[in-house]
């Protein structure tokens, strides 16, 4: 959960399905650090009173306009030489070789295969970004309050878990990657044994990863090395 008052960079705050922009609180931009559950209770482990938090939906707003302006296009097109054939002008010449073309090509030609197999590609295209949530790079957060959601942007979780990693004594540098379903940290340690750093890594960041306080927590793969010579 996240409130007004702890902000914290990369932290989003989303409105609920059925949800006015700017309701609960007025929040409308960012979200803060997640609060400690009723009773003290971690906020990874405490109940989400707020119902399922599932993943956040794209707005597909560069699709959607691209859809929209060829739709238009062809549409105005249309209707421009519609409206001229009624006005006892001849039709355009590109609409009298189409309708040629569609006349005399049969259905087992190159070219009509290969229209209609590029509509089935364009069509499964937008199926796909019609039932996917897009927003991969959102992770969601436990909701602890009716009608509020959070999500945590990865580069910041990775922030996050990057801080907790070079905490670790014999840590030189790690660098993070933060999936939706597995977390790696690729630490370079330059003393200690290397088996200490990678008990002392999985420990750090298994600790972080339940204080972000995300609605599933991903799975945590660590590697160590030692620095390269030369």
């Amino acid at each position: 959960m996240s409130g007004a008052g702890d902000a914290r960079p990369g932290a989003r705050r989303m409105p609920a399905p059925g949800e006015r922009p700017g309701a609960a609180g007025g929040l409308t931009g960012s979200a803060g650090t997640a609060r400690p559950a009723p009773g003290g209770a971690h906020p990874d482990t405490g109940p989400a009173v707020g119902g399922r938090a599932g993943r956040f939906w794209s707005a597909r707003r560069v699709p959607s306009a691209l859809v929209a302006l060829v739709l238009l296009a062809a549409a105005g097109l249309l209707l421009y030489d519609v409206a001229a054939v009624r006005a006892h002008r001849p039709a355009a010449a590109w609409r009298r070789g189409l309708a040629d073309e569609l006349a005399t090509r049969r259905l087992d030609d190159p070219w009509v295969q290969a229209g209609a197999a590029a509509a089935a590609l364009l069509g499964i295209w937008l199926i796909v970004l019609a039932v996917t949530p897009g927003l991969r790079a959102v992770l969601p957060m436990r909701r602890t309050a009716p009608g509020v959601r959070a999500g945590l942007d990865r580069p910041a979780a990775a922030l996050v878990l990057r801080d907790r990693a070079m905490e670790v004594a014999g840590v030189q540098s790690v660098r993070m990657t933060v999936g939706r379903r597995r977390v790696y940290a690729r630490a370079v340690a330059h003393f200690r044994e290397l088996g200490a750093v990678r008990r002392d890594l999985d420990s750090a960041l298994g600790d972080g990863l339940r204080h972000l306080g995300l609605t599933h927590r991903p799975a945590l793969t660590v590697y160590v090395r030692r620095p390269r010579k030369g």
